[in-house]
């Protein structure tokens, strides 16, 4: 069995753009991965179809060897859109593997350990504040501009049956300070600082999820890359009384997140930004984390299965980073029921509604747990015709 030809293909995502790789075999045999162009300056298909070149005519059962042959061969500019372009590869390739000998994905790495995954909500709330004009005037959703809603949203979290959500600070009532991600271009997003009325706004906003969602639901806060050291310690100490499942921090210092996970008896995660175990060693090695965040389409699930073994031997958990559609969701399901140490899953409940329609078989999500899948592969294919039906409003 040999690669024969490599595609990228897009379809309109609402806010984003959903891409997918398709791997052909000679055989006829096809595989699939979901990737995401939307960080940075964009690139990732770009890169996919110069190491397509490279690829061809090699045998995609042989995942490990192709893995670690482009990744040498990219090891003057390591990480970032080239690493991401060989996960999509990588992952295609296992997708292929795990069709050929008829099993589900995570069969190639031991067999599922669990049979329902966890889920929390992710991006609760935050989603409708930031794109107000998408979620209520093209999907039709309830308007989020008053703490009220946010206990509303709550309780619907608490009917739907998920146990845990996850949020940022938002921008809620007259005179709020934005959230500023500390990646988007928007004005003051170098800044990367706090102050007394912007952490008051985060208590408001949690004070208003836990009113409306109850004592036993876990709530979660992602600072993204906002704060320096200074302004997570403080947001640390500011929502101890809160008792979050954890704080979701992202900066590129292991000593910087070793201080603050010290300084707090709030559970920190981080790490989804990382590729590859080099990057994640120094991290755990500080034992900077109580969770570590692995996203599956940029580090490929081989790498990852490898940087959850490490992880384990640092007797820190994991969770993916799951901020994409029903594929990916997917290629992260399997992540999951792999590995021993799995904490919860992402998911992304507010989203277009023909997100299932790009896929064979949607995941299947009840009580708020994500049913492992078992058919061959990923348990699902791109529907085709479905992508080609929604051109991307715009490629990111």
């Amino acid at each position: 069995m040999r690669i024969a030809r490599i595609e990228d293909l897009h379809a309109d995502g609402g806010w984003r753009t959903a891409s997918f790789l398709k791997l052909t075999t000679d055989e006829g045999l096809v595989g699939w991965a979901e990737y995401y162009e939307g960080f940075g300056a964009g690139g990732v298909s770009d890169l996919i179809r110069r190491f397509a070149q490279v690829v061809r005519g090699m045998d995609p059962r042989d995942v490990g060897r192709i893995s670690t042959s482009l990744h040498a061969i990219s090891r003057m500019a390591t990480g970032g859109m080239n690493h991401q372009a060989i996960a999509a590869i990588e992952n295609a390739c296992l997708d292929v593997k795990a069709k050929a000998l008829g099993v589900p994905v995570y069969a190639l790495f031991g067999g599922a350990m669990r049979d329902r995954l966890d889920l929390y909500w992710s991006h609760c709330g935050s989603f409708r504040v930031w794109q107000r004009d998408f979620f209520e005037k093209e999907l039709g959703l309830p308007p989020i501009r008053t703490l009220d809603d946010l206990k509303e949203l709550g309780r619907e979290a608490v009917r739907r049956g998920y146990k845990a959500l996850k949020t940022n600070p938002l921008q809620i009532g007259e005179g709020a300070q934005p959230f500023n991600s500390g990646f988007r271009i928007v004005p003051g997003f170098l800044d990367r600082k706090t102050d007394a009325r912007w952490i008051g706004q985060i208590g408001d906003v949690l004070a208003a999820f836990r009113e409306g969602a109850g004592p036993d639901m876990g709530l979660m806060l992602d600072l993204n890359f906002s704060q320096r050291t200074d302004g997570i310690l403080r947001i640390a100490e500011a929502v101890e009384p809160f008792r979050l499942v954890w704080l979701e921090v992202d900066i590129h210092d292991a000593e910087a997140l070793a201080l603050v996970r010290r300084s707090t008896r709030t559970p920190i995660a981080s790490l989804e930004s990382l590729y590859g175990l080099k990057q994640y060693r120094p991290f755990l090695q500080q034992y900077a984390v109580d969770v570590a965040v692995v996203d599956v389409p940029w580090n490929g699930l081989w790498e990852s299965i490898r940087i959850a073994t490490l992880a384990d031997a640092f007797e820190v958990d994991v969770a993916p980073h799951n901020y994409y559609g029903d594929l990916a969701t997917l290629m992260s399901a399997h992540f999951c029921a792999a590995v021993p140490n799995f904490r919860i899953m992402e998911y992304e409940v507010d989203d277009v509604p023909w997100r299932g329609e790009l896929v064979t078989h949607p995941p299947v999500v009840e009580n708020g747990q994500l049913l492992v899948p078992t058919r061959p592969g990923w348990g699902a294919d791109v529907n085709e015709e479905a992508v080609r039906a929604r051109p991307p409003r715009r490629m990111e």
